[in-house]
């Protein structure tokens, strides 16, 4: 995900890197190309009464940008939702550290320990790869132990077995008799709020909205923009072409940006950037456990607060 400082209004109207326009742009020319087409051909489609009353173009682009405006905040709100399901990652993992610091006070402990904070990450890392589909082998294999990493290889929910793992060190603490009963309670209580944000990751990443919908609202988008020209040719002339492409950056680049945010956790410059928020929360854990952090890579295009 970028993440700018916003620039000057004039700068702004010129920014590139994070807009949409890069990828609107072939469709935006071979719109002007087609205006440019409708203008030239003007004379013959007056004659052939092949114009159309741009009284029909208002009423319907009202509509259509109320139907855009409910299709971006749907795509917002999944993207909202996965952005505070990591939050509550980054807050539920810190205080399973904690947890596992100030709970057992037990110095011959801490190799444990340092095994217990790098189940936290190493779920971290796995539920990032398993939401973008991506292979975990580099992270695990610094993290884990290669028995464990052989027993992952084929596991398709990898975070939930690593889960599993994090609630059996807590039993094997509390057999040990490091931890009583209600101070177990209070480690199962942190690893269900985790087991809860994979299962909302899933949903957002499994659900996407209904693909009817977008390729109806895809299909009124074009097929209203191209006939916009055949509303504007008799009134505004060559400067058609030019009005039309402006209108029509509007409504698609609407639409792309609902697609990019549909689902949060791609590879999209406008998608959450889970590589540095793994980072983060990895660092943030390594510091719990007074452990040297690692360099966060990229981080200037996204801070997590």
């Amino acid at each position: 995900m970028i993440i700018k400082k916003k620039n000057t209004w004039f700068k702004m109207l010129f920014e590139w890197k994070g807009s949409v326009l890069p990828q609107l742009l072939p469709r935006l020319l071979l719109l002007l190309l087609f205006s440019l087409l409708v203008v030239y051909f003007k004379p013959y489609l007056i004659k052939y009464n092949l114009h159309i009353n741009p009284a029909i173009f208002t009423l319907f682009g009202i509509a259509l940008a109320i139907f855009l405006g409910f299709r971006n905040s749907v795509s917002y709100d999944r993207f909202w939702e996965g952005r505070k399901l990591w939050g509550a990652l980054l807050n539920d993992t810190r205080s399973l550290a904690r947890q596992s610091i100030t709970l057992i006070n037990d110095p011959a402990y801490e190799a444990k320990r340092d095994n217990f904070t790098n189940l936290l990450i190493a779920f971290v890392y796995s539920l990032k790869h398993q939401l973008r589909e991506t292979d975990p082998e580099e992270d695990l294999n610094r993290l884990l132990p290669k028995n464990f990493i052989e027993q992952l290889k084929t596991v398709q929910y990898k975070p939930i077995i690593i889960l599993r793992q994090l609630g059996i060190w807590v039993k094997t603490a509390k057999s040990e008799n490091k931890i009583d009963s209600v101070t177990q309670l209070a480690f199962e209580e942190n690893l269900n709020k985790l087991s809860d944000i994979v299962g909302g990751c899933e949903r957002i990443a499994s659900t996407p909205i209904p693909y009817t919908y977008s390729v109806l609202l895809h299909r009124t988008v074009y097929i209203y923009c191209f006939l916009l020209s055949f509303g504007f040719v008799e009134t505004m002339g060559w400067i058609t072409p030019f009005i039309i492409v402006f209108i029509a950056y509007t409504f698609v680049a609407l639409e792309a940006i609902a697609d990019e945010l549909e689902n949060p956790f791609g590879l999209q410059p406008n998608d959450l950037a889970l590589d540095t928020m793994a980072q983060m929360i990895e660092n943030t854990l390594l510091e719990l456990n007074d452990k040297k952090v690692r360099p966060i890579q990229n981080q200037n295009l996204y801070c997590i607060t």
